[in-house]
């Protein structure tokens, strides 16, 4: 889960004033946590504080994604999300954005088997993306991240999204040129996707990344939820970007990891 928070820390500089290069500063004073990373955290501390059988997932996801949004009530929320997070009646508003895919990788580590991995992606999704692409991205992602953490190598794991998601008839290299920043899910985890499959480790997967262009915090987000189960995350690279958390924040990722990983 720390992947998607270092994705989202050295992508949220280069959000708007794209990087079309691998070549970058991993780090540097404008680096910050951005919704993407709360978010994740947000969704860790729903299955911190749930029952076994998730009985009380949604319940929890909702709850703790309204407090903690709540109280970082200043992180590029979108308009209708932000309307969710204050609303005493909160209901899912069909989006089909890329919100709910860079926020799920706690599902992959939470759940047992891919059938689970499909139950709790629902769950903690469609509380406000139950669009049918917004469910189908985050679930992809999830599902890939929880192969990667149980030993499918890359080879195995682009048949698996190929058959069942996307199909990846592209390099970076080919649209690297003309790709532009788009919000919605079936352009942004694809991408996501193809940065992963043409790494050999953690830091070139969240340098592919970035160098894409688009909504990059987002995008390498991703990217780094899925290499982290894949790859592992080198550890001065993790103790530089946790140094941009809260203690809070902090906090439930780290008693995330402890139960779940």
């Amino acid at each position: 889960m720390v992947g998607a928070v270092i994705g989202d820390i050295v992508g949220s500089r280069f959000e708007f004033k794209n990087n079309k290069s691998k070549e970058f500063l991993l780090f540097t004073e404008q680096n910050k946590f951005t919704d993407d990373s709360l978010l994740t955290i947000a969704i860790a501390n729903a299955f911190n504080i749930s029952k076994t059988d998730f009985s009380d997932l949604e319940k929890n996801t909702i709850n703790s994604i309204q407090t903690l949004a709540r109280k970082y009530n200043n992180l590029g929320y979108g308009f209708s999300f932000y309307n969710w997070v204050f609303s005493s009646d909160p209901k899912p508003y069909n989006s089909f954005a890329n919100g709910g895919s860079m926020r799920v990788s706690s599902v992959a580590y939470a759940a047992k088997n891919l059938e689970e991995v499909k139950k709790l992606t629902k769950i903690v999704t469609e509380i406000t993306h139950n669009h049918i692409e917004a469910i189908k991205g985050a679930t992809c992602v999830a599902e890939v991240i929880y192969l990667a953490r149980t030993g499918k190598k890359i080879k195995e794991i682009k048949e698996y999204v190929e058959k069942n998601y996307y199909e990846l008839n592209f390099t970076l290299d080919e649209i690297r040129p003309t790709y532009l920043f788009d919000l919605s899910t079936k352009n942004t985890v694809p991408v996501a996707l193809e940065a992963f499959f043409e790494s050999n480790s953690f830091e070139d997967a969240i340098r592919n990344a970035i160098s894409v262009g688009g909504d990059s915090d987002t995008i390498a987000a991703i990217t780094g939820s899925i290499s982290e189960a894949y790859y592992k995350v080198p550890e001065d690279i993790r103790e530089k970007a946790l140094s941009y958390l809260p203690k809070e924040l902090l906090d439930i990722l780290v008693e995330f990891e402890n139960k779940y990983e």
